[in-house]
């Protein structure tokens, strides 16, 4: 058992350190689209499946919240919690939509759609990232596998070099904390730098 924790932490390690080597300016420049949007007083729409609906609702938690230093709440918005709404797609429509709706309906220019996928191929995140297109909203992608279609779909794309999901997503909720960190180094440098 001390093996496999071992082999696990060191894998976890090797997918996370190779993904920051190839991609260390990417997260920055999404670090600074994101603080650019709460800046001019617009939103970040999330949306994933799964984990990546988890790590949505996290990433919203932290931008609304807090991360580590005390700040005024920023709009940030998991659009994957309302069963009402995800519900009623689903049953009317269908689940491929579930996001492209909702981002049809509450996204305004100088919003950002961030989408996340494992594979890079989930239906229902890549129409929501088509349906912010169409809005002129900036896209970022977080996703692993190659990309999938998702990264033909994003303005930025921060794509981990690995097939396990595991993986991949330990990978992604680092990027989101990353995000959350410099979002807030950029936009309340005084909370760092006394």
């Amino acid at each position: 058992m001390k093996d496999v924790i071992f082999n696990t932490v060191a894998e976890s390690t090797e997918v996370m350190a190779g993904f920051f080597r190839e991609n260390i300016g990417s997260v920055e420049e999404a670090a600074r689209q994101v603080a650019s949007c709460f800046a001019s007083g617009h939103k970040l729409l999330i949306i994933g499946n799964g984990g990546s609906a988890s790590d949505a609702q996290h990433i919203a938690a932290e931008f609304v919240n807090r991360f580590t230093v005390e700040r005024r709440p920023l709009p940030a918005l998991a659009l994957t919690t309302d069963t009402s709404v995800l519900t009623s797609i689903s049953n009317d429509y269908s689940f491929k939509h579930v996001f492209s709706k909702q981002i049809t309906a509450l996204g305004d220019r100088g919003d950002i759609v961030l989408g996340i996928s494992t594979s890079g191929n989930s239906d229902n995140v890549n129409a929501g990232l088509e349906a912010a297109k169409k809005l002129d909203l900036y896209t970022i992608g977080l996703a692993g596998c190659g990309g999938g279609e998702l990264k033909n779909r994003c303005d930025l794309s921060l794509i981990v070099n690995s097939d396990k999901t595991p993986r991949i997503q330990e990978t992604h909720i680092l990027i989101g904390h990353i995000l959350c960190d410099l979002t807030d180094r950029i936009l309340f440098p005084e909370l760092f730098y006394d």
